[in-house]
């Protein structure tokens, strides 16, 4: 694209998580970066949009996108002017102040009930506003590309487009996944639910060498075994599928798990197998030998995947199962993809390098439709 002295709508994905107004991770505003300040250095005007969190079409002034501006600005070395709203009369004049090489940024998408709206003309006649503001689109935030939401989906349909590098080294990679992976191919799944991960788990599991499972989804998974489950995680409607899975022969389920209490970073814990789990008592990583287990299955794969933390890794004493699987893919060889969300939280959190993975997704559920084999609406108007 000529960009030069050319007004570019850049939608970026800058959801990043906050405590008390502060960025606990500014993972996906650094993912960001290449794009809009190679436009800039090219003298566009630059104009980005983005979401934070789920409004729900109503103005939240604690899901203000200005502690992202400032953080922005910061990285960037360079001003960065916030809109007071998202294509009205404060976006229209940010956009119409721009110098070559400039960047404003427009308040949270989601405060206009047209961004998420499933009533097509509602969103297109916020994505006609939208469009408005600029004569480019460059669509980089690949977090969102499997929503079909008005600045995703309908407004490069109404200006000339294209993908930025973020997108295009997200699909890089998750093709790599898809068409040829290099094997064995492992997977690792945890986090809270199985019911969030059905389709990915049935789509995997005709691909894949291996899948690891662990988080609050195993124990789903360990009841379909007939093992008790104390008071743990459990979607006792999701027993029969999850039996369904592990005919395939192709799951590892955990052998100990680390139980609490109650749910509390200083909740009394201990280790226990896990056709042992005290009734009363909850899951909250899986144990130490199966960490090691999970390392020592990982060690020989030339392919992992990686999407869903072990255990509740923001409380140090549910750590360490996180920790050892994210050290075992940092040790390995192999194409070493984390699959975004708090995954990639965790590696931040953990300390753990960054560049010793081979790709740190900015999407979680899209890279987990993507290997789902969907067609992603924000790639489909991006590929258009």
């Amino acid at each position: 694209m000529d960009v030069a002295g050319r007004r570019v709508l850049v939608r970026a994905d800058l959801n990043v998580p906050l405590s008390q107004g502060e960025i606990t991770d500014d993972g996906r505003i650094k993912a960001s970066l290449p794009t809009i300040r190679a436009l800039s250095e090219r003298g566009a005007r630059v104009i980005v949009c983005a979401h934070l969190g789920r409004p729900k079409g109503e103005v939240k002034p604690e899901l203000s996108l200005a502690p992202v501006a400032e953080r922005l600005a910061e990285l960037l070395g360079r001003p960065v002017r916030l809109a007071a709203d998202t294509a009205g009369e404060s976006a229209r004049a940010a956009a119409a102040g721009l110098a070559d090489g400039e960047v404003a940024l427009l308040e949270n998408l989601r405060f206009e009930p047209g961004e998420t709206s499933k009533d097509d003309a509602e969103r297109a006649a916020f994505a006609d506003r939208l469009a408005g503001l600029a004569e480019l689109y460059v669509g980089d935030g690949f977090g969102a590309v499997h929503r079909k939401h008005a600045s995703v989906y309908d407004v490069p349909r109404r200006l000339p487009h294209a993908a930025g590098g973020l997108v295009l080294a997200e699909v890089e990679v998750l093709r790599r996944l898809t068409e040829d992976p290099a094997r064995p191919y492992a997977v690792v799944l945890g986090g809270a639910k199985v019911s969030d991960k059905l389709g990915v788990i049935a789509s995997l599991l005709d691909r894949v060498d291996l899948l690891l499972v662990g988080g609050g989804m195993m124990f789903t998974f360990l009841a379909a075994q007939g093992h008790g489950t104390g008071s743990s995680l459990l979607e006792a409607d999701q027993i029969d599928r999850c039996r369904e899975f592990l005919a395939s022969g192709k799951i590892v389920l955990p052998v100990d798990t680390v139980v609490a209490d109650r749910f509390a970073a200083d909740a009394d814990h201990r280790v226990v197998d896990v056709d042992a789990i005290p009734d009363g008592w909850m899951g909250l990583d899986i144990g130490p030998r199966t960490a090691a287990l999970f390392a020592e299955r990982l060690a020989d794969a030339r392919t992992v995947f990686w999407n869903g933390p072990m255990g509740v890794f923001e409380f140090d004493a549910f750590a360490n199962g996180t920790r050892v699987v994210a050290e075992a893919l940092v040790k390995s060889d192999a194409l070493t993809v984390v699959g975004g969300g708090d995954s990639a939280a965790a590696v931040r959190a953990l300390g753990l390098p960054e560049d010793g993975f081979s790709h740190i997704s900015t999407g979680g559920g899209a890279s987990l439709e993507y290997l789902e084999g969907k067609t992603l609406p924000g790639l489909s108007a991006l590929e258009a």
